[in-house]
């Protein structure tokens, strides 16, 4: 039996609300009596704006508040980018549906005034915007000598910091950047055997409380399996390494027929180190696939260059 009120808890950026709004629809088509009501929650890291995501902690920045109002009853489900959400859940809640991946690679914007458009094409000691570690391990991997500076806020902040600053460019996530209209700025899409993404980057999920049998039966209309089995490598694999999102840790899972492909990498904040491998197996065996590979990165030294990162002040 549909509830005739749904309510569907968001964080409050533009991107966060296009994915809400996707869902809610999605949902209003597959249920037209129910009425689906939005809830907007300010959660950690929307509130702190003027500190690296990797000194203000890991551990559900974008989820936490969100997940609190899932657990006293705020709220029936909360929509989230799934590469926001900690691979270990607070008890009492699950994931209810995984959505259809959107291209999980990351892109380069080049500043609208020079003359350079593709990564490659930078000009030595380029400065180059990114909030992200794991962007700036594989960056500098490539190029060490680019000056890296720190961005962070909604999609419209960091294209205005760029138009106003001397930056050659920066770094982000196609993803966001398709659903929110913006693919005309898109300079390159760069490729996975230069930046691997986020663990479960271009995925949207939804988030359940886990005895909450109707609003199961209500999301899972919009769950996607390859999807799912893709990001579950991946999310084992950051789970086995007790990775958060603010370690320089990239994978990218694909699933073609039955066979699931992972490809991970583990890097230096200076980029001087980088380890990449490459695990495959049946896509029923999706976290095993990325349990093994995880291991295999730790027996080339993965956990020397974590632990590194990890007594960085």
């Amino acid at each position: 039996m549909t509830p005739e009120i749904v309510r569907i808890g968001t964080r409050g950026s533009e991107l966060a609300l296009w994915q809400t709004h996707f869902v809610r629809k999605r949902l209003a088509a597959l249920f037209p009596a129910a009425t689906f009501e939005i809830i907007t929650i300010r959660t950690t890291g929307d509130k702190i704006l003027d500190a690296p995501l990797s000194k203000i902690g890991d551990k559900g920045l974008f989820t936490k508040e969100l997940e609190l109002a899932l657990l006293d009853g705020r709220i029936d489900l909360a929509v989230h980018s799934l590469k926001d959400v900690p691979t270990v859940l607070p008890g009492g809640l699950t994931i209810g549906a995984i959505l259809e991946r959107e291209d999980a690679r990351d892109v380069f914007i080049a500043h609208p005034r020079k003359a350079h458009r593709r990564f490659l094409e930078l000009p030595p000691n380029a400065v180059v915007a990114t909030g992200s570690l794991r962007r700036r391990s594989q960056l500098l991997n490539a190029r060490p000598e680019l000056q890296i500076v720190e961005i962070r806020g909604n999609l419209n902040t960091r294209m205005k910091r760029l138009e106003e600053s001397d930056w050659d460019g920066m770094i982000l996530a196609r993803a966001g950047v398709v659903r929110l209209g913006w693919t005309d700025r898109i300079t390159e899409t760069l490729p996975y055997d230069l930046m691997l993404p986020a663990v479960g980057q271009g995925a949207m999920t939804v988030e359940i409380r886990n005895d909450d049998a109707t609003i199961l039966d209500v999301v899972r209309r919009l769950h996607h399996e390859p999807t799912a089995a893709a990001v579950q490598a991946e999310r084992a694999f950051l789970r086995e390494l007790e990775g958060g999102c603010q370690i320089p840790i990239g994978a990218h899972a694909r699933v073609q027929d039955d066979q699931l492909t992972l490809s991970a990498v583990i890097g230096s904040l200076d980029g001087a180190r980088v380890l990449r491998g490459t695990h495959r197996g049946p896509r029923t065996d999706a976290a095993r696939v990325g349990v093994e590979l995880a291991h295999d990165l730790i027996r080339q030294g993965g956990n020397e260059i974590l632990d590194e990162i990890r007594q960085t002040p």
